[in-house]
């Protein structure tokens, strides 16, 4: 079905019509301000995604589009001289998470886009789910009071896309960079445990430990093993804890019920009580359409677009290499 109603912009190239690239190209051709000229994929459109939009086998003939930017979705692998190709060419990017398979590879795509001045970013979606994104606004008006400590559940069946790196690049990088965004802190030190069950090249189970520059402690339990979905984040403070279901974009209240005191020689923490439950009314829209508007704003410019930086991504990376390596060794090791 032809695309109609929408205001054309800003010409944009598709790298990538897989699983998830499918679903990129699907929001390109409804946002306002943005056309969808052509797509790259030696594959071919799977997925029927682009509706008679042009399709070329690799980046070099999509640049002949005459591109205004690009968003890159191929496998992790390829991400590094696919963005590499599009700097040389001076088009900014949208990069999918992880931004590289390595930190070298990440160090390289920062450095080529940094030093021709164009716009890139990193597609960490969990940044833009409505639940994240009202806990952290709340999180900075101080409605959990002092935070203690962020939990996260990621687990699901296999997806058997996914074959150039393991759960950790994967999937944990999620809930290093959403822990990183809620708390506004950073990792200091992170201790890990992977296994691999299910026979392919890379790990499929992590559990996560780390210090954060606030003090706050993260543990993350992440799997492709499980026939339970999950993704769930927990953020426990002074006062309660929130709870946010970004499958539903859903959050929730749990107050601490015991009473606060204003006597200083009893003041001290004594511990907590179940106190009232809420669960917030919150505008649901899809994050992946919010990405996609942010990064045509920044494009376009537009003062206070939130994207998430090349450096934000290359320090996910930076963090997952220290998990694998506290995975490797046994020992606690700087996320530096």
């Amino acid at each position: 079905m032809a695309d109609t109603a929408k205001t054309p912009g800003l010409r944009v190239g598709l790298i990538g019509l897989g699983a998830m690239g499918r679903h990129h190209a699907r929001v390109l051709r409804a946002l306002d301000g943005v056309e969808l000229v052509a797509a790259a994929d030696p594959v071919g459109d799977v997925h029927d995604a682009l509706g008679g939009i042009p399709l070329v086998p690799d980046v070099e003939q999509l640049l002949e589009h005459r591109l205004d930017y690009a968003v890159v979705v191929c496998p992790t692998a390829h991400h590094e001289p696919v963005g590499l190709a599009l700097a040389e060419a001076g088009v900014p990017a949208l990069i999918e998470k992880p931004l590289a398979h390595d930190v070298a590879a990440a160090t390289r795509l920062l450095e080529a886009f940094e030093s021709r001045g164009l716009v890139a970013a990193v597609g960490h979606i969990e940044r833009y789910n409505p639940a994240l994104q009202s806990m952290r606004a709340r999180l900075e008006a101080g409605e959990l009071g002092d935070v203690f400590q962020v939990a996260t559940r990621r687990q699901g069946p296999f997806p058997h896309r996914i074959a150039d790196v393991g759960v950790v690049k994967d999937l944990a990088t999620h809930d290093l960079d959403l822990t990183a965004f809620v708390t506004g802190s950073d990792y200091r030190t992170v201790s890990a445990r992977t296994t691999n069950k299910s026979g392919r090249p890379h790990e499929d189970l992590v559990t996560i430990l780390g210090d954060l520059d606030s003090g706050v402690i993260a543990n993350h339990l992440v799997n492709w093993l499980s026939p339970l979905k999950e993704r769930v984040s927990i953020v426990t403070g002074d006062l309660g804890c929130f709870v946010a279901d970004t499958l539903t974009a859903d959050l929730t209240f749990f107050a601490n019920g015991s009473t606060r005191t204003q006597w200083d020689a009893v003041s001290a923490f004594r511990g907590v009580s179940e106190g009232d439950m809420t669960r917030y009314a919150i505008a649901k829209r899809e994050p992946l359409t919010v990405e996609h508007e942010a990064f045509r704003d920044a494009v376009e410019g537009k003062p206070n677009a939130s994207i998430v930086t090349l450096r934000q991504g290359l320090r996910a990376v930076v963090v997952a290499e220290a998990v694998l390596e506290s995975a490797r060794t046994g020992q606690t090791v700087p996320a530096v």
